[in-house]
Parts: structure tokens; sequence; C-alpha cells
């Protein structure tokens, strides 16, 4: 599912220029765009790749909220510092799951279907199918307005929200340190630790 997930992150913005013409598909294809450049460069370190998609997490989703409600229980008993430290520590989990996912790019084929805004939410959905040698998906992409920037808050494939699986997914290893939030910090530091030297060499 997580590479499901990650995999359509990349192939929705390939050629989002058909979509709609709203400034929320500006937005984001501009900012993919950069990626999706940087990897048709072979001669681009691994590295650098890796902090185009990194800088595009920080600045484009909405990384202290998914962060937040993916520790669960754990956010509320933390310090100030100790959440300040876990949001940049999920941040750059996030990043690297994507670089690792996009080692394995390609330019699949997908269908737009409807674009809507959920008023009482606030939010702009954006559903759409992706097709592969093997049939199609439906996606529905969440993004949210706030004070004139958008912000990606979930994607949701097959009634499955990203944001829900990432935390059932930490909730696991939360429970393991008694939903400490520093010393899950610890853990979550040293896994990207081993997972970047995996994406830069």
């Amino acid at each position: 599912m997580k590479n499901t997930f990650l995999c359509i992150f990349f192939t929705f913005f390939l050629n989002i220029n058909l979509a709609f013409g709203d400034d929320s598909a500006d937005w984001l294809k501009e900012e993919i765009d950069k990626i999706l450049i940087s990897y048709q460069n072979v001669d681009l370190p691994n590295e650098n790749r890796f902090l185009m998609i990194e800088q595009t997490i920080n600045n484009n989703f909405a990384g202290t909220g998914i962060a937040k409600f993916v520790a669960g229980e754990a956010w509320n008993k933390a310090s100030k510092d100790t959440k300040k430290e876990y949001v940049k520590n999920f941040k750059r989990h996030l990043a690297l799951n994507i670089a690792s996912m996009m080692q394995g790019y390609s330019n699949q084929k997908y269908q737009l279907s409807e674009s809507k805004i959920d008023k009482k939410n606030k939010i702009i959905l954006i559903d759409m199918e992706i097709f592969s040698e093997t049939g199609s998906l439906v996606v529905t992409w969440r993004v949210k307005k706030s004070k004139d920037r958008f912000f990606v808050i979930d994607l949701i494939v097959a009634d499955i929200s990203l944001v829900v699986t990432k935390r059932s997914e930490f909730n696991s290893m939360l429970k393991n340190v008694d939903y400490n939030l520093s010393k899950f910090n610890e853990i979550l530091f040293n896994q990207n630790n081993e997972s970047y030297q995996k994406i830069i060499n």
C-alpha cells in the first residue's frame, strides 16, 4: 500500500497541465515539475534529487498537522522541543519514502474525472483514475488553502487514507516506547539516517 501511495504521488503530477486551470493545479504543477525535471537529469547526484523532494515536502505539505495526527496520543504528552524535533524527523521520513519510490519511477497514464470543493471542510478534492498494465485505480487528493497558500493534507486510495495508514504504522512503533515521543525521535532519526545513506549512494 505504501508503494502505491508514493508511486501515485508522482504519476499524478507528470501531466497535470491537462487538468484544470485553477490556482491549485498551477501550484502543484510548478512544485512537482521541479522534482520530475531533476529525475530526468541523469547527471544530477542522488543527494541533489533528494534535497528537491525534501524541499517540496517542507514547503507544500501540511507537515505539522499531519505529523501531529500521526503521533496520536504521544503528541499531547511531549514537550514543545520534542514536538518540534519530531515534526522535523517526520518530514524527512516522508521525503525519504518518496525518494526511495522515485528510483523506480515510470510514466504511467491517468485521466482526471472530477474536481470539487468540500465547503464544509474547506478543502479541494481532486479525483483521478490511474491506468497500468493490470488495470486502473481511482485516487482522491485533498488540498487545503491557508493564508493564500495551498497545502497537500492527504491522499485517499480505495477509501484508504495515506495519513491514517501512517498513523497506524507509527502507532506500532510508538507502542514499543510507551508512546514516549522523545524516545521515538531517536528511533526515527536513526532510521532516517540509514535511509538517507541508501538514497544518496
